[in-house]
């Protein structure tokens, strides 16, 4: 968390597909708050996606990087198509590893909440009854095998190796538990694993339950990962912060998305000493750009995150009220699909307006 400033400069990636209309809608929102607020925001753009590795042959250019790295913050659209690949097969506009490991943001924060006139797969849930965050270890864990994987030269098995460190497990455990902290909720962690089974994630709990002794104020918990997948959708009030490995967290957070309307509804924020990006967490989405019916709400989601992450903790405030009341009054409205049903430009409208009321 850094103190505010009269001034930021953040490096946007606009990114792919939908990502450049629901990155400008929400940089709308953010520029409305600032200025209500009095501090200005310098949005640079630079480029980085699949658009990029097809116009230079590098998904994130050496330019974009260094532009990044010098700003305050990094602002993100999703990126990647999925007819644009590397030689191996894979998307070659997916930067989340480039940046995750580059940059050494370790922590991944991915809010769930469930907002007025949201619909829920969950029958009769309302609205505070599901408001829990996940705090996802970033750099480790199963993931730290991406590209590293063997196939036995038989071609009969593949093996890749999950990590998990000290010094990765200590830092992540503390972020869950400051997170809980300046939440001010229930003021609970809980400690998700497979602690009975493999013998890295009982490393994991063991420091967890190490780390926990400094923070008294805060109660922790402990679960397994398939108990917390099914308390997530059977009794999802009971949760406040989640902690866990790399893959689980990925899993858990896009199954909890499901409980408030669907990942269009859901942002992440990826935190590092240093550095910090914010985006949306949901894909390009190619088949709808350019129809105005792109979901804005995760990007503008994304920039409260931003905003918190700066020290603008009163604006990202503001942000999140005016999301709130724009639901109240059903002046948004999603589909059932998770579009807009009121449109891009509808949406960042409705938001825009509550914030000047």
């Amino acid at each position: 968390m850094n103190q505010e400033k009269p001034t930021y400069t953040i490096a946007v990636i606009p990114g792919d597909g939908i990502g450049p209309e629901i990155v400008s809608a929400a940089c709308a929102v953010l520029q409305q708050v600032a200025a209500v607020d009095n501090f200005t925001m310098n949005f640079i753009q630079y480029e980085a996606g699949a658009g990029a590795y097809q116009k230079y042959g590098n998904a994130l250019p050496v330019e974009s990087m260094a532009g990044c790295r010098e700003a305050d913050a990094i602002f993100k659209g999703p990126t990647g198509l999925p007819d644009v690949r590397l030689p191996d097969g894979t998307e070659a506009g997916v930067l989340g590893g480039r940046f995750r490991n580059g940059l050494d943001l370790y922590v991944n924060l991915r809010p769930i909440k469930l907002y007025p006139n949201v619909p829920s797969a969950l029958a009769n849930r309302q609205p505070g009854e599901i408001d829990w965050v996940m705090v996802r270890e970033n750099t480790e864990g199963l993931y730290a095998s991406r590209g590293n994987g063997v196939v036995a030269t038989s071609g009969q098995a593949a093996t890749d190796t999950l990590m998990i460190t000290r010094l990765g497990t200590e830092r992540i455990v503390r972020y869950a538990f400051e997170e809980a902290r300046r939440r001010a909720n229930k003021k609970r962690v809980t400690c998700v694993d497979k602690s009975n089974v493999l013998r890295s994630f009982a490393f994991f709990r063991q420091i967890f339950r190490e780390i926990a002794q400094n923070y008294p104020d805060v109660e922790a918990d402990t679960m397994y990962v398939d108990a917390a997948a099914q308390a997530l959708v059977l009794e999802p009030d009971r949760f406040d912060v989640l902690v866990t490995e790399n893959l689980f967290g990925d899993i858990l957070s896009d199954l909890g998305g499901a409980t408030v309307g669907g990942i269009g509804v859901c942002a992440g924020a990826n935190i590092g000493d240093q550095y910090a990006y914010f985006e949306p967490i949901h894909g390009s989405a190619p088949r709808l750009a350019g129809t105005g019916r792109a979901n804005p709400m995760a990007a503008i989601l994304a920039g409260g995150l931003m905003l918190n992450y700066l020290g603008r903790r009163d604006s990202a405030a503001k942000i999140e009220r005016a999301i709130e009341q724009a639901f109240q009054q059903k002046t948004i409205v999603l589909k059932p699909d998770g579009s807009a049903g009121t449109g891009t430009q509808a949406v960042a409208e409705a938001i825009l307006k509550q914030l000047s009321v």
